[in-house]
């Protein structure tokens, strides 16, 4: 951004609370060049990570990198100050989520104390489909703890700290409900035996492949430090070729890997779990979807949001 290009020009700032209109600081002689993120308020209660400064009280935040001259304002500017709550990273939120399903299926797969009847305690399952689902699980898992060190590069750094209860709550709690009943002493194999366990993990390592694939191709649009933001297109992977078609396929894999898993496991949890699921990602899908429609004219039109043609 050419920020040195810009003609000098001096605002007056004035921010105000949001709820109340209360004005909470008055700004004089403010250089139009300066960014939105200079304006945040100083205060040791609100760092800037927990701070929403918007041209209207109900509107969008603006963002850090937005200059003041390139917005609608006049030489006296008003801003709304809005604050989100506090905040936590989005890698210790994607950490503690995913790692708690990993060691809760381990619990229940090694049938630890107080969870079946006492004569069941650290007994192994005769299923072999029971230690193959246990190690698609943690696959999984594993894959997401690893991408979230060493792959994803998040456009912002934090969330509301309450989110990371209302997560694990879900993750946790579906890996507790589904892990009880695969490893149930009781539990039964799937209707078709073996050929419908060798389907479903051959489904469910394409997908998990899949998904890797488009995350590494996200991760090359943005560099490091950067909130830049591209349409993403197929590269020389044949499974980025999947962008021709939909613009979120890492949800598109998501989704067939929990089919994958369903159909492994025929347990009702897994296919509660894989619904509930399909209905979160389809919403942050058509959301990224009209996104991309509005920041890019170009962007190709025959994507769907996450299912090709039809959704």
């Amino acid at each position: 951004m050419k920020i040195n290009k810009l003609p000098v020009v001096f605002f007056e700032v004035e921010i105000l609370d949001a709820k109340t209109k209360d004005k909470l600081c008055f700004l004089d002689k403010y250089c139009n060049c300066f960014l939105v993120f200079h304006v945040f308020v100083s205060d040791p209660q609100w760092y800037p990570a927990r701070q929403s400064i918007r041209l209207d009280p109900k509107g969008k935040s603006l963002k850090d990198e937005d200059v003041l001259q390139h917005l609608p304002v006049g030489t006296t500017a008003t801003f709304y100050f809005r604050d989100l709550g506090a905040q936590i990273s989005w890698v210790t939120v994607f950490l503690t989520e995913y790692a708690g399903p990993l060691l809760i299926y381990l619990m229940f797969y090694f049938r630890v104390p107080f969870i079946y009847a006492p004569k069941y305690d650290f007994t192994t399952s005769k299923h072999w489909v029971v230690h193959l689902a246990c190690m698609c699980h943690s696959f999984h898992y594993v894959k997401r703890l690893l991408e979230t060190l060493f792959v994803h590069r998040f456009s912002h750094g934090t969330m509301p700290l309450r989110n990371i209860f209302k997560n694990c709550t879900y993750y946790w709690g579906f890996a507790a409900w589904m892990a009880y009943y695969i490893n149930h002493p009781l539990y039964t194999p799937p209707t078709y035996g073996e050929q419908q366990i060798r389907l479903a993990l051959t489904v469910f390592l394409f997908c998990q492949i899949g998904n890797f694939s488009i995350h590494i191709a996200l991760r090359n649009l943005r560099p490091p430090g950067s909130k830049t933001r591209k349409i993403p297109y197929p590269t020389k992977n044949p499974f980025t070729w999947i962008f021709l078609l939909v613009s979120c396929p890492n949800y598109t894999y998501e989704l067939g890997s929990w089919l994958g898993f369903t159909l492994m496991t025929q347990c009702l949890p897994v296919a509660a779990f894989t619904l509930v699921g399909f209905i979160q990602m389809t919403v942050w899908a058509k959301g990224k979807h009209r996104s991309y429609l509005k920041e890019f004219r170009d962007y190709p039109t025959l994507r769907s949001p996450i299912l090709p043609f039809i959704l």
